[in-house]
């Protein structure tokens, strides 16, 4: 089972994430073993910071649509996936599997 770190994801989203993404272990905090994939709410967060803490590990970004900077920064940070937050939720399960693969 792959464990997925979740960086300033709110409750909300969390719960209905936990419901798609059944199968995957959802961490909110740093565990022992280094996870497989990190999600994070780019509006929420340092962009370089969360790609400088978790350099080897694929990470996805999500803000709303009119963050533009939020989003051009992830982007420069490097993160593997970067999405609208309106969309993270009808496509979280395929993007997730495609990224853990």
């Amino acid at each position: 089972m792959a464990t997925i770190l979740l960086v300033g994801v709110d409750l909300i989203l969390r719960s209905k994430l936990e419901g798609i993404l059944a199968g995957y272990r959802l961490v909110t905090s740093d565990s022992a073993d280094p996870p497989d994939l990190v999600i994070c709410d780019i509006a929420r967060v340092d962009a370089e910071e969360v790609a400088d803490a978790w350099p080897e590990t694929p990470i996805l970004g999500f803000t709303n649509h009119t963050d533009t900077i939020g989003l051009q920064r992830a982007h420069t940070a490097g993160f593997d996936q970067v999405i609208v937050k309106s969309a993270l939720v009808e496509r979280a399960r395929q993007v997730v599997d495609e990224l853990v693969a």
